[in-house]
């Protein structure tokens, strides 16, 4: 498996620094609202890294971190006359139901930086003690000209980023790139006891505090979106290696922007929504599908066509999975060829090429519906029996449970228009032709299409 590291801009052969186990963090939100489209990417795509991992063999662990204390965090509150943990709690809360919505599963851990102050702290002053980091006026800074490696990873050197734009000006500096470790109290704002006085961690030393705590020194994969390269990323690399001495983390994970009918997201272009907004035009699992169907470090283009053509993708994989187990329940247990049942392993064996290539998931969703035309084609000739469609249904699950796609539970629909169906049937027997047109058209209105085979009466999501 080989994996695009940011920090050596190659494909490298990914080995874990233990063998068989895999430490990996990811960035997480500021909770301070719903999170949005464009944060989607990232949690869709390392929960799938996480996925395959596993599905690989590897014992995997993974932490993504909450923000729940931020310049944003606080003027929220201010807004709302509520408090700093209130707003947190509630966006926190908010965060697992459209992650759940999305089909991101749980991380092993999910730190928030409130609980891991002490940590922080400790940190700070091992930096400062290594003469990395210098306090002033309550503030502290981490000296960035005191780090050799400042920039190996965003690939700047120090000329340019000192002569760009993005560095915060304060006169207390010792050099305009130095950043805030710790953040002295302003009026009103939540603080905590330190060396240093009351007041808060900065954004970056959250990150390496919590990976550190829960992953060791060194970890396997750092992730994020390629926004967060500079200066967060930076940052955290600079801090961590000056306290530990040694590499941060072996493999970095950037995804590619996501842009709202060509444009850039942002809230000046009036394109700049939540994944709640969009999960009232589409189902989520359409927007996870839409956000596989390219490679992670291609940008890619949230518009309705493209949401529109998801759609169809999924419903075309939704329809085979139902037929396979509609099928299924009256297959004879005929011999199969060998042929026919190996060449199945063909397109599992595409599969994992493909996201063995840098997780390269569109061509792993291109032979999955490789995959499903192979299956069609043998349905449609009608010597399907039990094994072939077992063997079938088995890889079909297996592959589209990577990436976390056709799994949405329809029980209860199911059980449903099952009944609707046995009612309609009935009323046929009795030729109660009024009846049994007015069950159809209840199904259609469900959205439900009937199709009746020798088989029996198939149905589909429409």
């Amino acid at each position: 498996m080989k994996l695009y590291n940011t920090l050596t801009r190659e494909k490298e052969e990914f080995v874990p620094l233990k063998q068989n186990k895999v430490s990996m963090y990811s960035c997480g939100p500021t909770v301070y609202n719903f999170f949005h489209i464009g944060n989607a990417r990232p949690f869709i795509v390392f929960d799938v890294l996480r996925r395959y991992l596993k599905y690989r063999g590897y014992d995997v662990t993974f932490v993504q971190n909450f923000t729940d204390i931020d310049d944003k965090l606080i003027r929220k509150a201010n807004e709302e006359g509520k408090t700093v943990p209130e707003i947190a709690e509630h966006y926190i809360k908010e965060y697992f139901v459209d992650a759940k919505g999305l089909g991101i599963q749980k991380a092993d851990i999910h730190p928030r930086a409130t609980e891991n102050i002490p940590e922080i702290i400790e940190l700070i002053k091992t930096l400062i003690d290594k003469g990395f980091a210098y306090e002033v006026g309550g503030d502290v800074y981490f000296s960035t000209t005191k780090f050799t490696g400042y920039g190996k990873l965003s690939h700047y050197n120090m000329e340019e980023l000192e002569a760009g734009a993005r560095i915060g000006v304060d006169e207390r500096k010792k050099d305009a790139m130095d950043f805030a470790l710790w953040k002295a109290q302003k009026a009103g704002e939540p603080a905590w006891e330190s060396p240093w006085g009351p007041g808060r961690p900065g954004w970056h030393i959250e990150c390496s505090a919590m990976a550190n705590k829960y992953l060791g020194e060194t970890i396997d994969i750092h992730s994020g979106g390629v926004d967060l390269i500079f200066p967060h990323h930076e940052n955290e690399i600079a801090q961590s290696e000056a306290a530990t001495g040694k590499p941060f983390a072996k493999y970095w994970l950037h995804n590619a922007f996501l842009n709202i009918d060509n444009q850039k997201m942002s809230k000046s272009l009036g394109n700049f929504f939540t994944v709640r907004d969009a999960s009232k035009q589409y189902d989520y699992e359409v927007i996870r599908f839409f956000m596989l169907s390219a490679h992670y470090r291609s940008p890619v283009n949230y518009s309705p066509e493209q949401l529109e053509q998801a759609k169809s993708g999924l419903d075309r994989l939704y329809e085979c999975k139902g037929n396979m187990t509609f099928l299924l329940q009256s297959a004879a247990a005929q011999e199969e060829g060998a042929n026919t049942v190996e060449k199945l392993q063909e397109y599992k064996a595409k599969f994992i090429e493909a996201m063995d290539d840098d997780l390269n998931t569109a061509d792993g969703i291109a032979a999955i519906f490789e995959l499903v035309r192979e299956i069609n084609t043998m349905i449609g000739s009608g010597q399907t029996g039990r094994a072939f469609l077992e063997s079938a249904l088995n890889i079909f699950n297996e592959l589209t449970g990577v990436l976390g796609i056709v799994q949405k539970e329809e029980d209860t629909l199911a059980t449903e228009v099952e009944r609707l169906i046995e009612e309609r049937q009935q009323a046929r027997k009795e030729k109660n032709w009024k009846l049994s047109d007015e069950i159809r058209d209840k199904l259609k209105g469900m959205g439900i299409e009937l199709q009746d085979t020798p088989q029996g009466v198939k149905w589909k999501r429409v």
